[in-house]
């Protein structure tokens, strides 16, 4: 399979990233481009769980939902809109009820677009089901069940594919929670870019067949697991020092989707991806303030900085005083939309970025590295050994370290519990190898051991 590696940054500096574009723009669904001068909101949803007992139910329950947002983006003048079906397990085990949503779907925006003109796109994210009750399994039977759910979606109506893929999920668990470096940086770095490397080499062989968008991966299964344990200022779970590095981490590994043929747009819950459009070049979706419905984040303004597409994350779909909640979320993305789009429009997005950005930066270790001037940073620090998964994932936590440092010295505050986190952290980063033979012979040796669950043959080793 071919993949191209990124050993260069898409930008010449941080400061000519905005949000609304991207270096590589995206044409996608009914008149829609993302990343090509404007932002479009991004609305994520789910069905009632009693709506998931037959085929016909659930896509009833999806036309609900689609005609809903529709009607209401039109209702309130929004020129554009793209909506986000996450797969619930029915969707993906069964791939043809993934493919009659789909269609339902599209049907429905294809009447609106016709009759008013509103700019709209379906992505659909498959479930990554390639996981049972005791082990993954990444290749196999489930394969083949996965593959052909986004065949069908892409055939009936999705355009734009999506995946929150799994690969290394099970040595992190392991890992995360014995804040055990080698373990993070080796499931989400290594084992989750090779799992990457060979999904996303598939799935952008269907999009380029079915002429659709394959879209990107998010490492929600690792990153966004690491910063829900950290939780907010009173949690002591896990440092949140900890969780921005597993993030830092996960942009080498998210970077590998858009190496192996993906174009963009990333998916919303990759907070890592502002890292990722800063060596790619690719259009993101992002969520922050508009996911509270969905978690919490400590960053809910400075995600805005760089997105293309503005997200809620996902909201179970039910009433509420102002209509259902897919109405409520999407007028709000819209509103959050139309005002970067003025700033676009009048000169002024670089002030309006950086007040975003500003917002949030001292909260947190986690928005402090994400701020776009140090995403950058870590970006860069990809970029220079782009070939190698190992080197690079290693560089990027290490520089992720070396901000937070950084940080600590000027208006960013560390707790005592953080402080001894980093350092406990940088000591044990700064005593790997650098050669990535070793790094996988030691760690093949010690997992395959202590984590029972832990199948190399899922990753072709």
């Amino acid at each position: 399979m071919a993949v191209t590696r990124c050993t260069k940054m898409a930008y010449s500096s941080a400061d000519e990233m905005v949000f609304g574009k991207a270096t590589k723009p995206v044409k996608a669904g009914l008149g829609l481009e993302i990343g090509a001068g404007y932002t479009t909101p991004e609305v994520n949803y789910a069905p009632r769980p009693e709506a998931g007992a037959s085929k016909e139910k659930l896509v009833k329950e999806y036309e609900r939902i689609t005609t809903d947002i529709m009607a209401r983006m039109v209702q309130i003048g929004a020129p554009s809109v793209v909506l986000e079906t996450e797969h619930v397990q029915q969707m993906s085990n069964h791939p043809d009820w993934g493919a009659a949503v789909a269609h339902a779907q599209k049907t429905i925006m294809e009447d609106y677009h016709d009759e008013y003109g509103i700019k709209c796109a379906l992505r659909h994210t498959i479930g990554d089901i390639r996981e049972s009750r005791d082990f993954l399994q990444l290749r196999g039977d489930k394969y083949n069940t996965f593959m052909e759910a986004f065949e069908q979606c892409a055939q009936n109506g999705a355009d734009m594919l999506s995946v929150e893929s799994m690969g290394g999920k099970e040595v992190f668990d392991y890992a995360i929670l014995r804040n055990d470096m080698a373990g993070v940086l080796f499931g989400i770095g290594v084992l989750g870019s090779m799992d990457m490397e060979m999904i996303w080499s598939d799935i952008a062989d269907v999009a380029k067949k079915n002429n659709v968008v394959a879209a990107g991966d998010t490492d929600c299964a690792q990153a966004n697991t690491a910063m829900f344990i950290a939780g907010g200022l009173l949690d002591k779970n896990l440092a949140h020092t900890i969780a921005i590095i597993a993030r830092a981490i996960s942009a080498a590994r998210s970077l590998v989707a858009y190496e192996a043929g993906a174009t963009g747009p990333g998916k919303d819950c990759g907070y890592e991806n502002t890292i990722v459009k800063s060596v790619a070049g690719v259009p993101i979706a992002q969520e922050g303030k508009t996911s509270t419905c969905a978690h919490s984040d400590l960053m809910g303004n400075l995600t805005m900085q760089c997105c293309d597409l503005w997200s809620n994350e996902s909201v179970e779909y039910h009433g509420e005083f102002g209509g259902t909640t897919v109405q409520c979320w999407s007028e709000t993305l819209a509103y959050d939309c139309a005002l970067m789009n003025v700033a676009l429009n009048s000169g002024n997005e670089k002030v309006l970025r950086d007040m975003f950005t500003a917002s949030d930066m001292y909260r947190d270790a986690q928005g402090y590295v994400l701020s776009y001037q140090n995403a950058y940073r870590v970006g860069e620090a990809i970029a220079k050994s782009g070939n190698d998964i190992y080197v690079r994932a290693k560089n990027a936590a290490l520089e992720s370290i070396a901000i937070v440092e950084e940080g600590a010295k000027g208006k960013l505050e560390l707790s005592r519990f953080e402080t001894k986190a980093l350092a406990d952290a940088k000591a044990a980063f700064e005593g790997l190898t650098d050669d990535k033979d070793k790094f996988m012979s030691d760690c093949l040796d010690k997992y395959k051991k202590e984590v029972k669950v832990f199948l190399p043959e899922n990753y072709g080793l």
